[in-house]
């Protein structure tokens, strides 16, 4: 097995990186034009401080020759870590599992009843071999290369990811689920997610990601974009553990047609900065758009994220749900935007956007944007910022239950909207992930 590992931002490597992937014309000047795109934008002007040496980033690192549907095949070493993490034992619950390690995904399964029903769910990468007409149908509709300087830089060196297709009057009973692993120092992970739920369907996608902490710095900057269909629905669930030396600067979009659902249930726990803000354009008359989201900030951590709807159709919905905690000097902040269009008549928009600060040391921001352009559409808008009462402390202590347990059942019940969304198993994960931070 040759192992390649390509170090450095440049038109070489971006070449290198199609040429190994046996892209054609297409993707390969779509890279060289993103590269161009990318070296044009400034960064963000708003979130977190950040420092990127693009230079010393590891781009593409193979682990593997191809892509296997038998852990057995897998590496011992890359197995024990996945079992230690309980993804393997979480397959029995899924119709379809894949996992990217690094830059490439090197595991994949789905139930053959999948395929009978015309579902197709590979990597962002068989699928342009497979189907390259249907991906260049939808790839970079949604996230164009030019809309911000992290989407510009996924475009031109992105690797592995999803690609999900739905066809036409099918549902699945179970979700389907990618696992995305960063186990190197200074490493990058760009990868592409492009799901398309086609009329009168449904899907529920779960992601689930993580990474050892090292001394340097990682980089992930993924793309995601959703199309669902008319009649149909699609949730996209995730609990992002990053280390804290990971920069998580994530772009995720979804267009939603008439009668059209779409469910963002988006945790934030690890990563050094995160900078992320799922949304919905919801085009169609009568479509909805929801995010519930959680975000905790630690030490060192700055949380940046938030939600963005777009209603253009007719009588759409959305819903906006904004769990934020810091706690021992992190930054906890919560950055959306609600805008009802002209066209959007007879809309309905809701924020909820609720902080919880633990001590005096931890900060937490506020940046929402509302707009409303036509007289028979409303928005709510509702917020709270707060600490832990010492009353409740008293009383739950009262009860015989020690600090540190009473502190962990509160902020349990502070997110409880946002748990009620996972499926059980992440909801138990969570819950352990909190109280190792607490």
């Amino acid at each position: 097995m040759i192992k390649i590992e390509i170090v450095g931002l440049n038109l070489e490597n971006i070449k290198k990186i199609s040429k190994l992937k046996g892209e054609d014309d297409y993707f390969l000047n779509y890279r060289i034009d993103s590269f161009k795109k990318f070296q044009d934008l400034k960064n963000p002007e708003f979130g977190p401080k950040y420092k990127i040496d693009y230079d010393k980033v590891i781009y593409y690192k193979s682990v593997q020759d191809d892509v296997k549907d038998n852990w057995n095949e897998v590496d011992n070493k890359i197995q024990n870590e996945f079992k230690n993490l309980g993804v393997i034992e979480s397959e029995c619950n899924l119709d379809g599992i894949g996992i990217q390690y690094e830059s490439e995904v090197i595991y994949h399964n789905m139930l053959k009843e999948l395929e009978r029903k015309k579902v197709i769910f590979t990597s962002i990468d068989e699928a342009i071999k497979k189907y390259p007409d249907l991906v260049k149908k939808y790839f970079g509709k949604l996230v164009p290369n030019n809309d911000n300087k992290f989407a510009a830089l996924n475009s031109c060196v992105f690797s592995g990811g999803s690609f999900i297709y739905i066809p036409p009057n099918t549902t699945l009973d179970r979700p389907l689920q990618s696992y995305f692993r960063i186990n190197s120092p200074k490493m990058g992970q760009f990868e592409r997610t492009l799901i398309i739920v086609d009329e009168n369907s449904s899907l529920h996608y779960i992601e689930g990601c993580t990474a050892p902490t090292y001394s340097e710095s990682s980089l992930h900057a993924a793309v995601v974009e959703i199309f669902v269909g008319k009649n149909s629905k699609c949730r996209y669930s995730t609990v992002q553990n990053w280390a804290n030396n990971v920069n998580n600067l994530v772009t995720k979009r979804a267009l939603v047609e008439e009668n059209g659902v779409m469910e963002w249930i988006d945790g934030n726990i690890g990563s050094l900065n995160t900078m992320k803000y799922p949304a919905c354009i919801l085009k169609g008359n009568n479509s909805i758009g929801t995010c519930i989201t959680v975000s905790l900030a630690s030490h060192g951590q700055f949380q940046d994220t938030g939600s963005r709807m777009i209603h253009i159709g007719k009588n759409t919905k959305s819903k906006i749900v904004s769990k934020s905690i810091a706690l021992n000097g992190g930054n906890a902040t919560y950055r959306g935007k609600i805008d009802i269009k002209k066209s959007a008549t007879g809309s309905e928009a809701s924020l909820k956007c609720d902080t919880l600060i633990l001590d005096n040391k931890s900060k937490s921001d506020t940046y929402p944007v509302d707009i409303n352009k036509n007289s028979s559409s409303k928005v709510y808008h509702e917020a709270t910022v707060s600490k832990i009462s010492e009353e409740n402390m008293l009383y739950l202590m009262s009860r015989g239950i020690d600090y540190e347990r009473a502190m962990e059942l509160i902020i349990l019940g502070f997110i409880d909207a946002f748990k009620e969304e996972l499926p059980v198993e992440y909801a138990v994960e969570l819950n352990r992930l909190i109280k190792d931070i607490l």
